[in-house]
């Protein structure tokens, strides 16, 4: 039976808890306990299940702070303070789950794909091991029947080419058998990685994509990294890409088409771009130093894209995976140090891919290929799940513009 407290008390603790939140979002225990007004098994069922962000506290390591925003949010919604209009409308913002889904999550701070942790699987596996995994088949040959030109052309821009070729072509994947789909997906797969690769040495082209692109790029030594990066990299639950995807896929669009929807997608600066903000903030802090460079983005009201993740309170789990054994170059050290001294957050995967590429001299747009070649594999996990459901994702909009007469 959870402790209801005394009306007085709670609302002392909900007075002081204002008051405090107006210098930091983050609560301790008894604070949060009181919001929410649950047993401290609850809030930590919360935390483990992403509902909740925690840290350690820095005065006493030995307890966490919790988010003030989750903790309101999950309390006004056990309290039945809030609509099913507000609760699905915050749904899309890092709230509860919007569809089923068995490929990936994120639970106890750690990234799972269909019950395997991705982090370990990163040690050995390839990007074409996942792929099997992730779409229950065999590992499958991700290139193309036809090799794909790209004239010359960013490989960003080759991509979205050779994917928009095939979506106006390519049949629907609406009625279509599993087993037709992920062979069609292999070779659609295929042929984003030859745009997104270019050309390779004739001894590298049967090789797995990682030792693809290590060779596109001459870079050899970076190859078992590139593989790692790709694997944590694969899925990452209904992020913007993924969900765009899937509902492109539910129309019964092609696979190419749902690739293609997932791939512009990424390219925003919130998603698959944010390490190119890295990368300025690298420059920035070569210039001007790291301490300074971090608080004139602050004061600037410019987020600092390598700090942080809503998914991992803890710090994010593909980054440590991807960091380890990188040597990281003083700028970068300088960067996360004064960084998650300043706003209080470990760094995150956009880091680790900036500094990844900056380590082993890669192409500027080095993270986006690496990002969209590697959720691709994602991306046709979710579509072909979305097509055996048969279903159409067709929310309903709550209106907010001028008034209308109903008779």
């Amino acid at each position: 039976m959870r402790t209801i407290l005394a009306p007085l008390t709670l609302t002392s603790i909900l007075i002081h808890s204002i008051n405090m939140t107006r210098s930091s979002p983050w609560l301790p225990a008894a604070e949060a306990l009181a919001l929410m007004q649950v047993r401290p098994q609850t809030l930590y069922a919360g935390v483990s299940r992403g509902r909740i962000r925690a840290k350690p506290d820095a005065a006493d390591p030995r307890r966490s702070l919790y988010h003030r925003d989750d903790v309101q949010r999950l309390a006004a919604r056990a309290q039945g303070r809030r609509s099913s209009e507000a609760v699905a409308s915050e749904a899309i913002q890092w709230g509860e789950p919007v569809l089923p889904s068995a490929v990936s999550t994120v639970a106890g701070g750690r990234l799972w794909y269909r019950g395997q942790d991705a982090c370990a699987l990163s040690i050995e596996a390839t990007l074409e091991d996942v792929a099997g995994l992730l779409w229950e088949c065999a590992p499958p040959r991700l290139s193309s029947d036809e090799a794909t030109a790209r004239d010359g052309m960013p490989p960003l821009q080759a991509g979205l080419r050779a994917l928009a070729m095939r979506a106006a072509v390519d049949p629907p994947s609406r009625g279509r058998s599993p087993q037709a789909l992920r062979a069609e997906a292999a070779d659609v797969v295929g042929t984003l990685a030859d745009a997104l690769i270019g050309k390779v040495p004739a001894n590298a082209a049967a090789q797995p994509l990682h030792a693809r692109l290590a060779a596109a790029w001459r870079r050899p030594r970076a190859a078992p990294q590139l593989r790692r990066a790709l694997v944590l990299l694969a899925d990452h639950e209904l992020n913007a890409s993924t969900f765009a995807a899937r509902v492109t896929a539910s129309t019964g669009a092609s696979i190419a088409a749902c690739l293609l929807t997932g791939l512009a997608t990424l390219t925003g600066p919130l998603h698959g771009g944010a390490a190119r903000a890295v990368q300025a903030l690298v420059r920035q802090a070569e210039q001007l130093g790291a301490d300074a460079a971090a608080r004139e983005w602050l004061a600037h009201d410019r987020p600092l894209a390598a700090f942080g993740h809503p998914l991992y309170p803890a710090g994010d789990v593909r980054c440590a995976a991807l960091l380890e054994g990188i040597e990281l170059p003083p700028a970068f050290a300088d960067l996360r140090e004064a960084g998650e001294r300043l706003v209080g957050e470990p760094v995150n995967i956009d880091f680790a891919l900036a500094a990844l590429a900056a380590v082993h001299k890669l192409p500027a747009d080095a993270p986006l290929v690496l990002f969209a070649l590697a959720r691709s594999v994602g991306w046709t996990a979710h579509v072909l799940e979305q097509a055996a459901t048969g279903h159409l994702i067709r929310p309903r909009a709550r209106y907010t513009g001028p008034a209308v007469s109903v008779d």
